[in-house]
């Protein structure tokens, strides 16, 4: 296996999961998987969302939900035709579910230290 190969792998088992009460059905949490941000995610999204590192607006959380949220098979639970239902969420909410997804980098100079 080459380090491409290996890397790629490392990554894709590091997924996280976050359960969402909020969103679940019959008393069960929405459990949403998500994979580590990658460069090529923040580089999509700081185009849009330029200052997405430094001072992420909500818009650019629901863009993040919709870009890392999987299901538990890795497909992607939402689409962008999902966003104007997401931009109708309680702020808090979508604010504890892309913290969740985002992980520990918080800002840049974060970022930087890794």
């Amino acid at each position: 296996m080459g380090i491409g190969a290996r890397i790629a792998a490392n990554r894709q088992s590091s997924r996280r999961k976050v359960a969402v009460k909020e969103w679940g059905e019959d008393d069960k949490p929405l459990e949403i998987f998500a994979g580590v941000l990658t460069c090529h995610d923040v580089d999509r999204l700081q185009k849009k969302h330029p200052n997405f590192l430094s001072n992420m607006s909500v818009e650019a959380m629901v863009d993040l939900i919709i870009l890392k949220a999987e299901n538990d098979a890795g497909e992607r639970l939402f689409t962008l035709e999902d966003k104007p239902v997401l931009m109708r969420e309680p702020v808090l909410l979508v604010t504890r579910v892309a913290g969740e997804i985002f992980g520990s980098v918080l800002n840049v100079e974060d970022a930087e230290k890794n």
